[in-house]
């Protein structure tokens, strides 16, 4: 189990703090939702947490495989609906691995971004194109 605990500052923004490291963050909403957009969204940390999880989870697979994936780059695209409630519609991800490897790497890495627990956890409504690009 893992803590955060959260105060809201006014003016739309919270503090967030991660109990285990005591890093914190702050929230903000977004301009075109009543913030000031001086911060992550709370919407803008779900894309965060697949980017950052899909490549953490790779990372483990590469690992195993004795391969560096540092300089893999992800880039998650978040696009909003409004109906029929505001909420996240799309979150496209590209994934650039500046590696030549084997089919049979490949399809680990793969298998691994798509398989990490942020992914595997949001709502079937919310679209998730992903693309890989090698090198």
């Amino acid at each position: 189990m893992v803590e955060i605990d959260i105060v809201y500052k006014g003016e739309l923004r919270c503090l967030a703090t991660h109990q285990p490291s005591s890093t914190v963050l702050t929230t903000d909403a977004p301009v075109d939702n009543h913030g000031k957009g001086e911060s992550f969204s709370p919407t803008d940390l779900v894309a965060t947490a697949l980017g950052t999880c899909m490549l953490t989870i790779m990372g483990i697979a590469a690992q195993s495989m004795q391969i560096d994936l540092s300089g893999t780059k992800v880039v998650v695209r978040k696009e909003m609906v409004a109906k029929p409630i505001r909420r996240i519609g799309t979150l496209a991800v590209t994934i650039d691995v500046p590696l030549s490897l084997g089919e049979a790497q490949r399809q680990k890495l793969i298998h691994a971004a798509m398989t990490c627990p942020v992914h595997k956890s949001m709502h079937p409504d919310v679209q998730m194109p992903i693309e890989f690009r090698w090198a």
